[in-house]
């Protein structure tokens, strides 16, 4: 028990630095002894391209986590779509094919458009057309032409799908009655019109009239119907349109003309009454004056403003903080004599007194100087303040002539409002009555043309298949939807489970350092540390021993507390395995057992409980007395002992901090097994008592929620936590290539050390040591 300490320097390889030297500098963000450089600093500097990689990964190992919830989902989706397929009623598209010309009669004729205007008219007339062809009323014309309302197979259409053709031979259904004639024609004209599409070809005059219809022969018929009633219905229109515009244009266009002649007298009268002779649209003398004052007033405002600035500024500013006074030449010339009359007052200050009568001379001419940058930056302000004040009396005077100029305007203007009047009812006059007299004649060539703009190109035909329901359209849309349920579902579970997964969510939450990634392992976890050192999990205990040795500016803490939010969470196989580690180092390592609730370290250990901890701490035990050698070289382990009731009482006494202080000499390192944070005060004591405190957190097992409660606890306990381990790490359900990352994806055996060089002699004396 009294060998001499282990020293660390002594076994490590020559030129390699000690642990304990190496400087160590801590992350300000989460406080993390990150050795000599900061691995957290190179994430916020990562490349958008990592980010993007580390985002998919994540994605893939969510649907890798999730993969049956999602193919189950799909299937189902899928199958959805199978059965909508196969019961839809199958309906059938038949399409005629129009051409439509844009040479129609113009009934009301306007000024010929610019070629803007023009493109936006031939939209216009083209959407026209294509809302006419889907009109109630030329439904109603083609219901009327083929007598749809007596046609029962047309109203009360037969399902082609199996299953209503099966359901109909079980279920047969009875006729529908659809009452009165009229109700019949406005169920057959709205029937027409819901089935209608219309597909104008792009960059052609050529329009698709297409019908959907669950019977083949109707689709067709009605196809072909609606082409023929819309040619129809456009002949209509023209000629009645025409006959009905010349007798209205003939009326107008006797109106207009003695509106004219009176506007046209009326005009001329009052030009000569109130002797106007301003040109039709050009401004007066009285607005060009009123325009020239207000660009000056903008300007000198403008002015005003910044010497506004200039003096408030000046008027605000003590001392010479004035910029104006900064970069003043007298005021420079003034501070650079004051300062080398201050120079030489104390130069001569060291010899003299200051009643000396030269001090006061230089102190007077000191004062003068003062006196006069006083002065002259008085001097300055009164310049700033006086251009200022000139500028605003400027703007004053303006403003007033403004005031005179609007006057003078508005008199101008009243003068003038008759004769706008009259001179605009006169050009109207002109106007409607040259387009109209145009329009007429126009009207009356365009009313003996009898030809169409409209002509049939291809009639529609029966077609030969069904139009919809598609199945590949079908199984693509019920499998997007399905898609899109299994991520909604993987969102919600994935938002329900709070629980830290992944290193990132530990340090992203808590700002705390993942030291250890520990796999999930079943069996006896001490004896493949001990006999099996190229395991995973001996690998995962080394890794994480060597971030403990970088966790503190002084190396590994010595006193290290191990502990966890809640119980189950594999602290003390954690604190077992990590000394273990630290022993098979060289290092004297002392284990303590301080759960005094649910110990099990010396189950671990396969040593006896019956005096340990609790014997010490209660006086009936001195400590070498209590401590027990383990089958581990340089491990020594300190049972609980009996099971005490009150074991915080235990813990806040002056023995446990003896207890720390004296094997802290002995030990190179010591490492406390305590309780569960969360409902007990031991491990908070304990924290409070030692170098370092190691969270041990089980992955998908607590909630973030009693990790934090932990760690406020801890820190209220002013417990220093060097970090975190994620155990239980279960890397086949976790992100995508996580394992990968951290080597324990690669396969830990026979086969991989031989690929290294290591050939079947060097494996058994690496796993059970050279022979005897």
């Amino acid at each position: 028990m009294n060998a001499p300490k282990f020293n660390f320097d002594s076994e490590r390889p020559p030129g390699l630095p000690s642990v304990t030297d190496q400087p160590r500098q801590v992350a300000p963000a989460s406080g993390r002894d990150v050795g000599g450089f900061d691995p957290y600093a190179s994430e916020s500097a990562e490349p958008a391209g990592a980010t993007y990689r580390t985002m998919l990964f994540q994605y893939l190992g969510l649907v890798l986590k999730h993969r049956w919830m999602i193919l189950g989902i799909c299937s189902a989706a899928a199958i959805t779509g199978l059965m909508v397929t196969y019961t839809d009623t199958p309906i059938f598209r038949a399409t005629a094919t129009i051409q439509i010309d844009r040479d129609v009669a113009k009934i009301v004729k306007v000024d010929a458009p610019d070629a803007a205007a023009d493109v936006g008219d031939v939209m216009r007339f083209y959407q026209t057309q294509y809302d006419l062809l889907k009109s109630r009323s030329l439904a109603q014309r083609v219901a009327t032409n083929l007598d749809l309302a007596n046609a029962p197979t047309f109203l009360h259409p037969k399902s082609r799908s199996p299953w209503a053709q099966l359901k109909a031979k079980f279920f047969p259904t009875p006729e529908v009655q659809d009452g009165d004639i009229e109700r019949r024609k406005a169920v057959a004209a709205a029937i027409v019109q819901g089935g209608i599409t219309i597909n104008p070809l792009i960059n052609s005059r050529l329009v698709r009239i297409s019908y959907d219809s669950p019977d083949p022969a109707w689709a067709a018929n009605i196809a072909n119907g609606v082409a023929d009633s819309y040619i129809s219905a456009n002949l209509d229109r023209r000629y009645g349109a025409s006959a009905y515009a010349r007798a209205f244009l003939k009326e107008r266009l006797e109106e207009l003309k003695i509106k004219l002649e009176e506007s046209e007298k009326a005009l001329v009268a009052y030009a000569e009454k109130e002797k106007i002779l301003t040109a039709k649209g050009a401004p007066s003398a009285a607005d060009l004056d009123l325009t020239a004052l207000q660009n000056e007033v903008q300007k000198v405002r403008t002015e005003r403003i910044s010497a506004q600035e200039l003096w408030e500024q000046a008027d605000k500013s003590k001392g010479l903080g004035l910029p104006q006074l900064l970069t003043d030449k007298t005021i420079e010339n003034l501070r650079g004599r004051r300062a080398a009359l201050m120079a030489d007052y104390q130069d001569k200050l060291l010899i003299f007194k200051p009643d000396y009568p030269d001090m006061r001379k230089i102190k007077a001419q000191i004062d003068q100087t003062d006196r006069d940058i006083e002065a002259t930056a008085k001097s300055v302000k009164d310049s700033l303040k006086a251009s200022y004040e000139a500028l605003l009396r400027h703007e004053t005077l303006l403003q007033e002539n403004i005031e005179l100029a609007r006057t003078s305007v508005l008199d101008s203007r009243n003068k003038n409002i008759q004769f706008q009047i009259l001179q605009r009812e006169s050009d109207t006059n002109r106007s409607l009555y040259d387009g109209l007299l145009q329009q007429y004649k126009d009207v009356g060539v365009a009313g003996a043309v009898g030809t169409n703009n409209i002509a049939i190109i291809d009639r529609a035909e029966q077609p030969g298949g069904p139009f919809s329901p598609s199945l590949q359209k079908n199984l693509m849309i019920w499998l997007l939807l399905g898609c899109l349920a299994s991520a909604v579902a993987v969102a919600v579970l994935e938002i329900l489970d709070d629980t830290f997964k992944t290193p990132e969510e530990i340090e992203e939450q808590l700002g705390l350092a993942v030291l250890g990634i520990i796999p999930k392992a079943e069996g006896d976890i001490l004896s493949t540390i001990r006999d099996t050192p190229i395991s995973p999990i001996s690998e995962a205990y080394r890794s994480f021993r060597t971030a403990l040795q970088f966790s503190t500016d002084k190396g590994v803490p010595k006193t290290l507390l191990v502990t966890s939010p809640r119980p189950g969470e594999g602290k003390s196989t954690t604190s077992v395995a990590l000394a273990v580690n630290f022993a098979q180092l060289g290092m004297r390592v002392l284990l303590i057992d301080a759960d005094m609730r649910n110990p099990s370290a010396h189950r671990v250990l396969k040593r006896d409980n019956a005096v340990g901890l609790a014997n010490y701490l209660a006086g009936v035990a001195m400590a070498p007395d209590a401590f027990q050698s383990t089958d581990i070289p340089g491990l020594t382990f300190m049972a609980t002992g009996p099971l005490p009731p009150n074991p915080a009482e235990l813990l806040a006494g002056p023995k446990m901090i003896t207890l720390m202080s004296h094997t802290a000499e002995s030990f190179d390192i010591v490492i406390v097994d305590a309780p569960p944070v969360l409902g007990l005060a031991d491990a908070p004591l304990l924290a409070s008592i030692t170098a370092g405190t190691l969270l041990v957190l089980g992955a998908g097992e607590t909630r973030r929620g009693v990790v934090k409660a932990s760690l406020k606890r801890l820190h209220f306990a002013r417990a220093r936590v060097v970090g975190a381990v994620l155990n239980k790490y279960d890397f086949r359900t976790a992100s995508y290539g996580y394992g990968a990352g951290y080597g324990y994806g690669y396969g830990y055996g026979y086969g991989a050390m031989e690929h290294y060089g290591y050939g079947a002699t060097k494996v058994a004396k690496l796993e059970h040591g050279p022979k005897s």
